[in-house]
């Protein structure tokens, strides 16, 4: 059972010079999903700037810094047993650019919202809905989606353990309890599990037929918590390396876009992102750049990120530099299939700086109160559409929905497949369709 194999039979024409994962590459950029997220917020909303980044460009920059992981690694690392295991451009490229297609319009908002209204049929969480997209909703087949190698898949498979196994009943979406005027969701407990959906089970148990009992049995572990919702534990090869890139790009670029909007303030900065946890980037920049500084670099540093201009985007890119360069792989001896033995790992010191840098963007910016208002909003209108829609769905569901319902397939589902896919424009479109009295007409699509 090859890891290049596929669900579907499928061959390419004889004349054509590309290679599988050419392939799969091919398909996620020409998918209706990739192009959708040019739509989909990542962290600011759509429409205040034409500067950040959106869930595409974001998508974009996690492949491009994927694929630098990569080089690094045959170039640093040249007689590691791993190396002659690692992916190709084209497929590493793929699985970054894939990893956020299954998260729904308005942020972790609207995945909260989504998980809130499929409470009782299953729930929904936005790298479940990623899988369950290439594997069942893409068309570029009859019945696997978009029809990826089972590599593809294992690369995009963040958490390989499924919905009913990761939920802890302790934390069962529900309403807040404090509002009687409004209903509001509990935001908190209503949080999915980090997980692939049930749906998507018999998926899986094609992905990871290659390996061992064993490995399977280990690589499918989950970790128990209380009053949490269980965690996975293992990822593949190919999957580390795209979830540091995507870390990466969390840390630094949305980092950068939160300076040049002046989302976070240079005390704020100071504070999540302190002297010493910077140590091993101050280090880098004293060594490499001697003659740019004095005794003083942190200083220095906070200068320039604060400043306009090219400066900020030199020091953007030395950050991205010096975190690419100190990644190494971990050995994982319990297994056996290097598909799930190795695991691409950042160094003790830089790693404290990425996390720092993390922290900074999740604390200072999103759970800023200008960004949670708007999370707020998109998700009421998310559970909104969505219950207007599952009360008629015969009546209020457009046809090509309706169409999969009277085929038999769950009517909740697939109505969250459907407001999962959508923009955030096309959610507020749909919204206002239903809601808004002056707003809507016959010759609307949504």
């Amino acid at each position: 059972m090859s890891w290049y194999a596929r669900q579907e039979n499928w061959q390419a024409q004889n004349e054509d010079a590309r290679g599988d994962a050419d392939i799969d590459y091919a398909r996620i950029i020409h998918s209706a999903s990739f192009r959708r997220l040019q739509g989909k917020t990542q962290i600011l909303n759509l429409g205040d700037s034409d500067f950040y980044r959106t869930r595409l460009t974001h998508s974009l920059e996690v492949a491009q810094i994927a694929g630098g992981i990569v080089r690094q690694l045959r170039q640093d690392l040249p007689e590691h047993p791993a190396i002659a295991h690692l992916p190709d451009h084209s497929l590493i490229q793929t699985i970054g650019m894939t990893h956020d297609l299954g998260h729904p319009p308005f942020g972790h908002g609207g995945e909260v919202a989504l998980n809130y209204c499929m409470r009782a049929a299953g729930g929904f969480e936005g790298n479940g809905q990623t899988l369950r997209i290439l594997s069942r909703l893409e068309k570029f087949s009859s019945g696997a989606g978009a029809n990826l190698m089972r590599r593809t898949l294992l690369g995009l498979l963040k958490y390989p353990v499924p919905f009913s196994q990761a939920f802890n009943p302790a934390c069962a979406p529900r309403l807040n309890a404090g509002p009687t005027a409004i209903s509001i969701i509990d935001r908190n407990a209503s949080k999915p599990p980090k997980c692939y959906l049930d749906t998507e089970s018999p998926v899986v148990q094609w992905m990871l037929a290659p390996l061992s009992s064993a490995d399977r049995e280990a690589f499918t572990a989950i970790a128990r918590q209380s009053g949490k919702h269980h965690k996975a534990i293992h990822k593949s090869f190919d999957c580390s390396i795209m979830d540091v890139a995507d870390d990466i790009g969390f840390g630094v670029h949305d980092l950068e876009d939160a300076l040049a909007l002046r989302l976070i303030s240079e005390s704020q900065f100071r504070q999540f992102v302190p002297e010493g946890k910077a140590a091993s980037f101050l280090d880098h920049l004293k060594h490499k750049y001697p003659a740019e500084f004095g005794n003083n670099v942190y200083e220095r540093l906070i200068e320039q990120l604060f400043r306009d201009g090219g400066e900020r985007k030199r020091y953007i890119g030395r950050m991205v530099h010096h975190l690419i360069t100190n990644i190494g792989i971990e050995t994982l001896d319990a297994f056996e299939d290097p598909m799930v033995r190795f695991r691409a790992t950042i160094a003790q010191g830089p790693g404290q700086f990425l996390n720092a840098l993390k922290d900074a963007v999740y604390l200072a910016v999103i759970q800023g109160a200008a960004v949670q208002q708007l999370e707020f909003k998109g998700q009421k209108m998310v559970v909104s559409v969505f219950e207007a829609l599952a009360s008629q769905p015969e009546a209020l569901l457009p046809a090509e929905q309706l169409a999969l319902v009277d085929t038999g397939q769950d009517v909740d589902r697939v109505i969250c497949d459907y407001i999962a896919s959508m923009t955030d424009g096309a959610l507020l479109k749909a919204y206002e369709r239903l809601f808004s009295p002056r707003m809507g007409s016959v010759f609307d699509q949504f």
